[in-house]
């Protein structure tokens, strides 16, 4: 599906014109959306915008890296968008001139929407001038970039309620829920950082026509900088649970060695006890007498019960 925007030199926005009837030079400036593209339609970033071929060849092979080329009168920037549940990267591309913006998408994105109905209610309660392709690639950024932090927040809920579950749950599930929210902060990470890269080349570039809106662009690079500290807080955190969780099964699994410890050094003697006299030997006089069997039963409680009583001493059983 292609939507057009076209502002008039009498500044009226104009929705919904066919591509091919819009010729650029007749309107102060035109957004045109490529969302959900058919092959057709896609071939007309080339026989009709022209665009450079390897800007063309950016946007038809996904996933590109965020980034921004520059190409005569027009710089073409590759966005990443986040989905909520999934953390899964969607590619947004942007061609931004002087006079047009062009935006291709692979997939029907809310954000895009939200930006659509953004730039034409400014643009249907006042002019924008030829400052409306750069506040349209400033609106765009911005809700793709507001996306991020629910992801986040929902990662940094299911930490706080892991944290909350430590004495509940098993220490194996716990790590494996760990590792899991380690997976999706890096996931994000991936995207957040580039973006972040991205937005710092934008803000400190002397190419993009952006001036009017330079405080607009520090703004989201400024939210990207809190995500990446967010994250970063966030994965020390999954560090310090994996290492208590390691520590507490750590000290379980001593704990419980050193019980069985006891109990193997009790039973020890009282077993060498029993092997001893279990011999088949005939020569033994103690199998002759007559209280022989109940003398081993005391000898075999008293050794076993001093050994106890040595070891709460020495403070084993703590």
């Amino acid at each position: 599906m292609i939507r057009t925007l076209a502002i008039t030199p009498s500044y009226e926005a104009v929705i919904g014109l066919p591509l091919e009837e819009i010729r650029i030079e007749d309107y102060v400036w035109i957004w045109v959306d490529f969302s959900e593209p058919t092959l057709e339609e896609a071939r007309k970033l080339d026989s009709y915008f022209h665009f450079h071929p390897l800007a063309v060849e950016d946007c038809m092979h996904i996933l590109q890296r965020p980034k921004l080329d520059y190409y005569e009168q027009m710089q073409f920037l590759v966005l990443h968008a986040l989905q909520k549940d999934t953390l899964e990267v969607v590619e947004v591309d942007l061609f931004l001139a002087p006079s047009f913006v062009v935006s291709f998408h692979e997939k029907a994105m809310p954000e895009m929407d939200e930006a659509w109905d953004r730039v034409l209610s400014v643009a249907s309660k006042g002019p924008l001038g030829k400052d409306g392709p750069s506040f349209t690639a400033y609106t765009i950024m911005d809700k793709l970039v507001d996306q991020y932090f629910p992801s986040l927040f929902a990662i940094e809920d299911e930490l706080a309620e892991l944290e909350s579950r430590g004495e509940k749950d098993s220490v194996e599930e716990l790590m494996n829920q760990v590792f899991a929210l380690r997976s999706r902060l890096l996931r994000l990470r991936r995207t957040v950082v580039p973006m972040r890269d991205l937005l710092y080349r934008i803000v400190n570039s002397q190419h993009l026509e952006h001036h009017a809106h330079h405080a607009y662009f520090s703004d989201i690079y400024d939210h990207l900088l809190k995500l990446a500290d967010m994250i970063e807080a966030d994965r020390e955190m999954t560090a310090d649970l994996r290492d208590s969780y390691i520590s507490v099964n750590s000290n379980r699994m001593n704990t419980i060695m050193k019980t069985l410890t006891v109990i193997t050094t009790i039973f020890m003697p009282l077993t060498l006890i029993a092997g001893i006299y279990g011999m088949n030997f005939e020569n033994m006089p103690e199998l002759e007498w007559h209280y022989g069997y109940f003398f081993v039963l005391i000898l075999m409680f008293i050794l076993g019960g001093g050994m106890v009583m040595w070891f709460m001493r020495r403070g084993w059983f703590k």
